[in-house]
């Protein structure tokens, strides 16, 4: 699993973040994300979430075509592959580091909520994590349903005018989290899906600034 890592220029030692990208991989805006956490003086691990599928270094183009095999390997994937490469990569990160958080955006947002079940990870920034209402991430999928087992501190970021989660969705999810007595924090803005990606008509830097100044905020307060 080819795993991108960004690190402060000054040494460390600094808490560890895992990053998981939408279904398209390493592109530039995810790139710039990693790049623009580590400038906050974390380690940001982003592996790449297809890697079963596609050669090492693959991005997938933001288009039809690259949205169609994202979304193929995604629902392929097995539940298993998912945890196994959680696991994978927080252990390698937590060898350098005695603090990790997690943070995803859109599949990434669903990958985080389910890496935060691994006792490890003291906070998870979720943005508008996708299937999680429907289970649909996989065959099997119970990442809602084991939400209880989740230790650390969740951030939780929906755009209100995202199809992908709608209102019944994040109301499912927030009642979940609610009956298990998660510590979360819930945060809804008038976004589109994918407002903090920093390409293309959906973004709205405004609220992608104001939702990833709280993201850090949660890792400063949590990790250091």
């Amino acid at each position: 699993m080819r795993t991108y890592v960004f690190r402060p220029t000054p040494q460390g030692p600094w808490p560890g973040i895992v990053l998981y990208s939408e279904i398209f991989q390493l592109t530039g805006p995810i790139r710039r994300t990693a790049a623009w956490l580590a400038g906050h003086g974390f380690v940001v691990a982003v592996p790449e979430v297809h890697h079963e599928f596609e050669p090492a270094g693959t991005v997938l183009a933001y288009d039809q075509a690259g949205a169609d095999r994202g979304n193929f390997c995604k629902y392929e994937k097995k539940l298993a592959s998912y945890d196994g490469d959680a696991q994978a990569v927080i252990t390698w990160l937590a060898e350098q580091t005695a603090h990790v958080g997690v943070m995803g955006i859109c599949l990434g947002g669903h990958l985080a909520f389910r890496a935060a079940l691994l006792p490890q990870v003291k906070a998870a920034a979720c943005f508008y994590a996708t299937d999680l209402h429907t289970a649909s991430l996989s065959k099997a999928d119970d990442s809602l349903a084991r939400a209880a087992e989740i230790q650390g501190e969740l951030l939780m970021i929906f755009g209100r005018q995202d199809p992908h989660v709608p209102l019944e969705g994040r109301r499912k999810i927030q009642a979940r989290l609610e009956e298990v007595g998660t510590k979360y924090s819930w945060v809804e803005v008038n976004a589109a899906h994918a407002f903090i990606r920093d390409e293309g008509p959906r973004y709205d830097p405004v609220a992608a600034s104001h939702c990833l100044g709280m993201a850090v905020e949660l890792f400063q307060r949590k990790l250091r």
